[in-house]
C-alpha cells in the first residue's frame, strides 16, 4: 500500500486518495491519460437515452464535483452532482462570474439567463465562456473546488454570484453570511431526488484572492447592496470586484456534510494557496494514477479515448463523505469519526452489476472502505442494508436487495480488508426479517410472501433471488457457513416458481398462485429482458425452455434491436437489466454471437459525441460495462469471482492488479470472432475464467478471425449453479 499524497505549495493534502501499490512498471514516460478523457461525452441526449453526465471537474472518488449540472448549464457551477443520476438532484452552492456590476437579483439563477458556451476539459479540469466574455476555469481537490475567472479588458467591474437557497431541485432551508470583503460561508439542505426528499445538510466556506469593492445579498427578486445575511429559497450573495486591481479573480470553496468548521478545515488542509495550476496538475496526476491501472493499445485513437472516458466515469463514485479530520454525518444524523475513509453515493441496483467488480479489482482498499461504509450505514439506520444512498439519506430508489450482491461481489473480486461476519449478519436481516428498514425504507417488500410461498412480483423476485444466491456464496466462501449457504441457494432456485409453461416465460403470480398478466410487474424493463435475470443458473433456465437451440432462437429474436426503450421487447443497451444478456450466448455454446452483439453495441450505441451514450451512466455502471466489454471480460454471476469471455477490442490490454499484471493480447477492431484462447500458454476451451486464475497476474492470449470458425467455447460451457 502507499498513500498518494497531494501537495499544493507547502500544504499536504491529508485526506487524499489512498491507492493500492501496483507492480513495478517500465521506466518510460507514462501517457497523460487524463488528457484523453472527453468530459463532454454523454452530457446531452434525449430523455432516458442520455448519459445524464456532467462535464465539470472532479477528483477520483472525491467529495466535490465542480461543474455545470446536466439539468441546466444556466443553473451555475455547482459543487455536488452525481455522474449519470437520472433525476434532478443536488446542485448546491451554484456560482457564476458575470461581467459588470449586479443590478437585479439573480433569483433562482436559471431565470437570470446566463449563457455558458465553448465548453472544454478533461479529467480534473473544465473551462467555458460565461456570457461570451468571462472565461471560467475549474479544478478540484477531493473536498474543495477552485475557479479562475478571467474578465475582459473592456470591463471595469466583475461580479461573482453564489447561491445558497438555490439547487437543482427547490430548497427552502439555506443560509449564507458574508464574513469579509473576500469571504462567505453557509449551509443548505438537499432538496429531492426522483420526487423523494433528500434532507442532507451541506456546509461551505468560500474565499476570493481579491477583496471586493462591493458585496451584497439577494432573496427572491430583491437585491440588497451591503447586506450580509440571506436565507431561505432563491437566496444568495454577490461580490463585485474593481478590475483595475487585476483581470483575474480566483475563488475557492471547501465543503463538508458535517459543519462549517469542517468545511474550513478541509479548505485549509487541501488548498491553502492560490496556485490554480498546481491544484489542476495534482488532480490530473491523481486521475493518471487511476486511469493508468488499465493500459490499452490500439490503432484507433477515438476508441482509446472512449475507453479512458468510460474508465474515468467508472471511478468517480462512490464519493468521500468524511472530512480531513475523519468526521462524517451518519445515517442516524449524528457525527461519527472513521479511522479510514467513509463513502457515499450508492446506486447499488446499478453498480452491483459492473462497477463494484472493477473497483475491487483495481482498488481493493477503496472497495473495502466502501463495504465498511455500507456496514456503518446499516448499523446507524435501523439494521438493514440500504439500496440507493445520497449523502446520508436512503432514498429507496429502485427495487430488489442489491447491497448484499455488491458486498459479495467486492469480496469475490479481492476487496477483503474487513471482517465478513458482521456483514453477513446484516445480509440476513435484509433477507430473513420481513419489514426490515434502513431509515424509513422497507428494503424487501413482499418478503413474507416470498419466504412463505416462494414467489412475489416477478422483476423484484428475480432481484431477490440474485441477492440470495450472492448471500449464499458469501456465506460459503467468506464466512465458511455451509449450512447457511444451502438456505440461500434454496431461495435462489425459486425463480422456477415464476416460470409459466403455458406462456414459456417468467411472470408474476397473484397471492393465491394464479398467474398475473404477462406484462405485469416489470420495473423499468420488460418480461423479455428480465427473463434472462437468472445469471447464476442459466443452464437451468435454458433447459427449462427446451435447451440450447430454443434459447439461441429466443436470443436471436431479442437482439434484432439494440436501442430498445424501457418498455420495448428487445435489447436495451442503455438499461441495466439488459447489460449481461449478450454474454448469455456463451451458455448456449455460441460465443461468436456474443462477440458479434457486443461489438455491434459498441459500434452503434456508443460514440465520443455529446450524445454518445445509450442511457444513464448511473454512477459508473455504464462506464464499467464499456470497460469490460472492450477488454473481453464480463463479471456475469453475482457473488462469484470470474468472467465470461468475448473478443477484446484492443490488441493489448494490461490490468495492473495488486497481485500482478493481467495482460490480454490478441484483440482486434476487425477480427471480432474468437477461435481460441490460451491462459498462461495453456489452451482454454471454455468462455470462462475464474478470478483466482488471474488475480495474481496472468497472460490471456486470444486468437481471432473475421468470420466465425472452430469449436472454441461451443462444447464446454461456463458454470451454472442449479
Amino acid at each position: 500500500m502507499f498513500a498518494h499524497t497531494l501537495k499544493i505549495a507547502t500544504a499536504a493534502l491529508a485526506g487524499s486518495l489512498l491507492l493500492a501499490q501496483g507492480p513495478a512498471r517500465a521506466q518510460e514516460p507514462a501517457p497523460n491519460r487524463a488528457l484523453q478523457v472527453n468530459v463532454l461525452t454523454g452530457t446531452q441526449g434525449v430523455g432516458l437515452t442520455s448519459g445524464y453526465l456532467y462535464p465539470g471537474a472532479t477528483y477520483p472518488f472525491g467529495m466535490v464535483q465542480f461543474t455545470p449540472t446536466y439539468f441546466s448549464k444556466r443553473g451555475g457551477f455547482v459543487i455536488n452532482q452525481l455522474s449519470g443520476g437520472g433525476c434532478a438532484h443536488m446542485g448546491n452552492f451554484p456560482t457564476f462570474p458575470l461581467p459588470g456590476r449586479l443590478d437585479v437579483s439573480p433569483g433562482n439563477i436559471l431565470e437570470h439567463r446566463v449563457d455558458v458556451s465553448q465548453e472544454a476539459g478533461h479529467a480534473g479540469y473544465y473551462e467555458a465562456m460565461v456570457e461570451e466574455r468571462v472565461r471560467a476555469r475549474l479544478t478540484v481537490t477531493p473536498r474543495t473546488g477552485m475557479a479562475r475567472y478571467e474578465y475582459p479588458a473592456e470591463e471595469a467591474f466583475g461580479t461573482v454570484i453564489i447561491g445558497a437557497g438555490v439547487a437543482a431541485t427547490p430548497i427552502d432551508r439555506a443560509a449564507v453570511v458574508i464574513t469579509g470583503p473576500a469571504s462567505c460561508e453557509g449551509y443548505a439542505e438537499g432538496g429531492n431526488f426522483c420526487g423523494i426528499r433528500t434532507p442532507y445538510k451541506v456546509y461551505f466556506v468560500a474565499e476570493f484572492d481579491t477583496e471586493a469593492a462591493e458585496t451584497g445579498i439577494w432573496k427572491d427578486d430583491t437585491l440588497t447592496r451591503g447586506g450580509r445575511f440571506a436565507e431561505g429559497s432563491e437566496s444568495g450573495v454577490y461580490f463585485t470586484f474593481d478590475l483595475k486591481q487585476g483581470r483575474t479573480i480566483q475563488y475557492r470553496i471547501g465543503v463538508s456534510y458535517v459543519s462549517v468548521e469542517n468545511a474550513r478545515e478541509n479548505l485549509r488542509t487541501e488548498n491553502a494557496s492560490w496556485d490554480f495550476a498546481a491544484v489542476q496538475q495534482a488532480a490530473e496526476s491523481a486521475w493518471n494514477d487511476v486511469l493508468g491501472r488499465i493500459e490499452v493499445e490500439g490503432t484507433n485513437p477515438d476508441r482509446v479515448g472512449q475507453f479512458y472516458t468510460h474508465l474515468y466515469r467508472a471511478m468517480i463514485h462512490p464519493n468521500l463523505c468524511s472530512d480531513v479530520n475523519g468526521e462524517y454525518m451518519g445515517a442516524d444524523f449524528r457525527i461519527h469519526r472513521t479511522r479510514s475513509r467513509q463513502y457515499t453515493s450508492f446506486s447499488n441496483w446499478d453498480t452491483y452489476r459492473t462497477q463494484i467488480q472493477l473497483l475491487a479489482m483495481l482498488f481493493p482498499d477503496v472497495a473495502s472502505d466502501v463495504v465498511l461504509s455500507h456496514r456503518d450505514f446499516a448499523e446507524q439506520s435501523g439494521g438493514a442494508f440500504p439500496r440507493w444512498v445520497m449523502a446520508n439519506i436512503e432514498t429507496g430508489v429502485m427495487q430488489g436487495d442489491p447491497t448484499p450482491i455488491l458486498v459479495a461481489n467486492a469480496w469475490a473480486f479481492g476487496a477483503r480488508d474487513y471482517d465478513p461476519y458482521p456483514l453477513f449478519q446484516i445480509m440476513r436481516v435484509n433477507a430473513e426479517k420481513p419489514g426490515a428498514r434502513s431509515q424509513q425504507v422497507e428494503e424487501r417488500p413482499g418478503l413474507q410472501q416470498y419466504l412463505d410461498k416462494g414467489y412475489w412480483n416477478a422483476s423484484e423476485q428475480l432481484e431477490y433471488t440474485s441477492a440470495d444466491f450472492a448471500i449464499g456464496q458469501f456465506a460459503l466462501h467468506a464466512v465458511g457457513d455451509e449450512f447457511a449457504s444451502w438456505r440461500y441457494f434454496h431461495f435462489a432456485r425459486s425463480w422456477r416458481n415464476l416460470y409459466n409453461p403455458e406462456t414459456g416465460w417468467l411472470q408474476s403470480r397473484n397471492a393465491d398462485g394464479s398467474w398475473k398478466p404477462l406484462g405485469d410487474d416489470w420495473r423499468e424493463s420488460t418480461y423479455k429482458n428480465y427473463f434472462w435475470m437468472v445469471p447464476y443458473d442459466l443452464g437451468g433456465l435454458i433447459e427449462t425452455i427446451g435447451g440450447r437451440e430454443a434459447a439461441e432462437k429466443r436470443l436471436d429474436e431479442f437482439f434484432v434491436r439494440l436501442d430498445a426503450g424501457y418498455n420495448d421487447p428487445w435489447f436495451a443497451a442503455g438499461n441495466e437489466p439488459s447489460f449481461h444478456i449478450p454474454w448469455v450466448y456463451n451458455w448456449v455454446g455460441r460465443p461468436d454471437k456474443a462477440s458479434e452483439v457486443i461489438r455491434r453495441t459498441l459500434d452503434t450505441e456508443y460514440s465520443s459525441a455529446v450524445d454518445g451514450l445509450p442511457g444513464n451512466d448511473d454512477l459508473g455502471t455504464m462506464g464499467a460495462w464499456y470497460v469490460f466489454a472492450c477488454t473481453g471480460l464480463y463479471p456475469m454471476i453475482p457473488g462469484v469471482g470470474g468472467f465470461t469471455l468475448s473478443t477484446p477490442l484492443f490488441e493489448r490490454i494490461t490490468f495492473h492488479l495488486k497481485g500482478g499484471d493481467l495482460t490480454i493480447r490478441g484483440g482486434s477492431e476487425s477480427r471480432i470472432y474468437t477461435t481460441g484462447v490460451r491462459l498462461d500458454g495453456q489452451p482454454l476451451d471454455r468462455a470462462w475464467i475464474d478470478w483466482k486464475e488471474v488475480a495474481d497476474g496472468a497472460g490471456i492470449d486470444f486468437s481471432t478471425a473475421a468470420k466465425p470458425s472452430g469449436k472454441w467455447g461451443r462444447e464446454v460451457l461456463p458454470p451454472s449453479y442449479e
